[in-house]
């Protein structure tokens, strides 16, 4: 007989196995710790999460009781309890749970358990109750009916009965089957394709509650054409897989397989077809095994990417790999296993090809780490919690531990990295050393931003905050303890710059002294609009205004507070928007923004002293209007309105003047002109304007100049706007012996009907 052999690099030896432990005698350099999650157990092998509950999960006590963990709390009453069903001891009892993906919705679960007639492997589903989600109805089972006919897979003897369920990440059911037990598989069951002993099963269980065998095969199980293959088998050339687990990120299946006399063995299968033989009987581990007198099935065998020998354990306990945050990104894509025998915990490292092939490497010794063979005892089982944290499932002593880190941990979990926050936010999180023996451990935090990342731009210190400003986590201190309770923290952002920075906590530890954890974030900033206005003094809901008159009231964004203070206000300058109601012609008038009001300094604070504004109101013609304030928002760089400040008035005829002639501001030699109209709209005759005086203010001080009277002018375009009454309300004044200089130019109007002068005009000019 020839067999083909499909190798894998075994990374561990024997001998260097040994070389590796006798090389690692302190592991605590690994800096994990195994913390009592629940206690008072009776022989667990499971420790199961519920899929659709974060804080709930399960564990399975081989004499038939599974028991519920709810928020780290071992509950008194069970979930479901078969021990009236089973056979216990040994290697038989209740050994598996399994919940579907669509657990939360179908309220379906699946165990495994030897039952208690002959001791043969049943594969039932059952229900959880109506009334309580953590109560199954008990009388709800439904075992699957194999192609046999039998509900039941008939095991010859009492060991090897494998007995994990595990759902894929297909959303399909695997089912762990030993090779029927004694010791060899002397009737060659692994190797037979007729029978479900020694393989990995898979089985699609999302079928109608009436269906009678309860599950159907998957259309892409790789033995449907093979003549004698029964379909529900994925691989074969298993001994007693104990226990198996899918990585969460790429899938693949890892199965920890227990050996005969001389090798245990972890194997991997990298998401994909199936079908893969990996030798058993005929092998034991990467070596020959007890192919005496049997037939191998007609398929290379697969040799496994790890082994151990029995001078080191004897009875593998897998598994899984860790996709976890807690133990940091040292531990990540590790895969963590244990000896039931040897009460040992360790890790190896997983490299993967292109083909999605795992090389075994770095294996290391947690045990000492953990508290010892003394303090776990013999481990049955691991398992994870909906955050991917490690479990140990601790048998003999009836506990679930928790593997956290024991190194230093600091956490951001807000903002998360790639985000984009407004100021004011908060950098918060958490912060322990698991090395202190009283507190946190953590005795002060140093917070950093570093502009533009990777620019070489200096990083701006935000603050530091001590113990005294930590805040209570209660999250933490159900994870790691009661003593790291008060380890949050929140460090205010603001005063950046718009931009993309990288935050970045520096932690204290107390054991140390030293600054010596790190964690970073990295945040897009930008500013929060807050925009506040108020109106003070105007027309207000319809009132009647004769011209000139003030809009006044004040406009700030209070989100400015948290901006730099080169932001000011948060308000550069402030509009109006007028419109005439009957024709909805538009006009924005600019007004005086940045006048002190100290009251509103007062509320806000000083950088808001300066944020009021003014509109005078005139040259409108007598109407209906509505207006609204708008103001440039510089933390935003956008238009910005206030709907409350918005009403309506009315223009009442009065008296008006313009000036157009020269434009504000300028440079002008003498002699020049000063030109415009004037009117008082309530003459019933004339242009109601009977004197234009036109004074010179200077600009360094000293009386006024009187420059002379305005002179009346035609104004054709001022009588097509008001009527032709007002023809003649044109007016200039000729400016030419003043000394050179600037100077304020107001231009006086008297009105013929209220014998007044009634109103003004000015300008500024540099005068040569």
């Amino acid at each position: 007989m020839v067999v083909t052999l499909r190798r894998r690099p075994i990374s561990v030896l024997v001998c260097l196995f040994a070389i590796v432990v006798a090389a690692r005698p302190a592991a605590a350099q690994y800096q994990l710790k195994a913390q009592p999650y629940v206690t008072g157990l009776s022989a667990p092998v499971g420790f199961v999460q519920d899929p659709g509950n974060p804080a709930v999960q399960y564990v399975v006590q081989q004499g038939g009781r599974i028991r519920v963990i709810q928020n780290g709390v071992l509950l008194g009453t069970d979930f479901l309890n078969v021990s009236g069903r089973i056979v216990s001891g040994g290697e038989q009892g209740l050994l598996g749970l399994a919940f579907p993906p669509d657990y939360a919705t179908s309220g379906r679960f699946y165990i495994n358990y030897t039952e208690s007639t002959h001791g043969d492997t049943v594969v039932a589903r059952y229900k959880r109750s109506s009334g309580n989600p953590l109560v199954a109805d008990a009388a709800s089972e439904k075992r699957m009916i194999w192609q046999s006919g039998f509900d039941h897979i008939v095991q010859p003897f009492a060991n090897h009965n494998g007995g994990h369920l595990a759902f894929g990440p297909d959303g399909y059911l695997y089912i762990g089957m030993g090779d029927g037990g004694s010791g060899g598989d002397p009737d060659n069951h692994a190797q037979n394709f007729g029978d479900l002993l020694g393989k990995m099963l898979r089985i699609d269980v999302s079928v109608l509650d009436t269906d009678l065998r309860g599950y159907a095969v998957p259309p892409d199980n790789p033995f449907l054409t093979r003549i004698g293959a029964l379909p529900e088998i994925w691989d074969l050339g298993l001994r007693n897989p104990w226990q198996f687990s899918f990585d969460s990120v790429n899938g693949a299946l890892v199965i920890a397989d227990v050996g005969q006399s001389a090798w245990e063995e972890i194997d991997y299968e990298p998401a994909g077809p199936g079908g893969t033989n990996y030798g058993g009987s005929f092998r034991e581990g990467a070596h020959v095994g007890f192919p005496t007198g049997k037939t191998a099935a007609p398929i290379p065998f697969t040799d496994p990417i790890f082994e151990y020998s029995h001078s080191v354990g004897q009875s593998i306990s897998g598994g899984l790999v860790y996709r976890g945050t807690n133990l940091g990104a040292p531990f990540k894509g590790r895969y963590f296993f244990a000896d039931y025998v040897a009460a040992k915990v360790w890790s190896i490292a997983l490299t993967l090809d292109g083909a999605g092939n795992a090389t075994a490497s770095d294996f290391r010794d947690h045990t000492a780490d953990l508290g010892g063979t003394s303090t776990l005892g013999n481990i049955s089982a691991f398992g994870s919690d909906a955050s991917g944290e490690v479990y140990v499932v601790g048998y003999s002593k009836g506990t679930i531990f928790r593997v956290s880190s024991a190194a230093p941990l600091l956490r951001i979990d807000t903002p998360p990295s790639g985000s984009t926050f407004n100021q004011l936010f908060y950098l918060a999180g958490w912060a322990i050393d698991r090395r202190a023996t009283m507190d946190s451990g953590i005795d002060m935090i140093h917070f950093y931003a570093y502009p533009n990342p990777g620019s070489g731009a200096p990083p701006i210190f935000l603050g530091y905050l001590n113990a005294d400003g930590y805040n209570n986590r209660s999250d933490v201190a159900a994870a790691f303890g009661s003593q790291f309770v008060h380890s949050g923290f929140a460090m205010p952002v603001a005063g950046l710059e718009r931009g993309t920075y990288l935050f970045a906590a520096f932690a204290r530890s107390t054991t140390t002294g030293q600054f010596d954890t790190v964690a970073t974030t990295t945040v897009t900033v930008g500013f929060s609009s807050l925009g506040t206005a108020s109106f003070d003094s105007g027309p207000c809901c319809g009132s009647t205004r004769v011209q000139p008159f003030t809009m006044a009231g004040w406009v700030i964004d209070r989100g400015a507070m948290w901006a730099p203070s080169s932001y000011g206000t948060g308000v550069q300058s402030a509009w109006v928007q007028i419109v005439d109601t009957a024709t909805q012609a538009t006009a924005f008038l600019r007004g005086q923004y940045g006048m002190a009001r100290p009251d509103v300094g007062g509320i806000y604070g000083s950088r808001f002293t300066n944020s009021g504004y003014s509109f005078e109101i005139r040259d409108l013609k007598p109407g209906s209007y509505s207006y609204r304030l708008f103001f440039w928002d510089t933390l935003t760089n956008t238009w910005m309105t206030d709907p409350v400040i918005s009403s309506t008035f009315t223009v009442a005829a009065g008296p008006m003047v313009a000036i157009d002639t020269p434009s504000p501001g300028v440079t002008i030699a003498q002699p020049f002109s000063i030109g415009g109209w004037a009117l008082d709209l309530r003459a019933t005759s004339g242009t109601g304007v009977d004197a234009i005086h036109v004074y010179a203010y200077p600009a360094a001080g000293g009386p006024p100049v009187f420059v002379g009277f305005g002179s009346a002018t035609p104004r054709p375009d001022i009588a097509s706007i008001f009527g032709a009454q007002f023809t003649n309300s044109g007016y200039n004044t000729t400016v030419s012996s003043l000394s050179p200089g600037t100077y304020t130019f107001v231009v006086w109007v008297h009105s013929s009907v209220t014998s007044s002068w009634a109103i003004n005009r000015t300008i500024t000019l540099t005068v040569q």
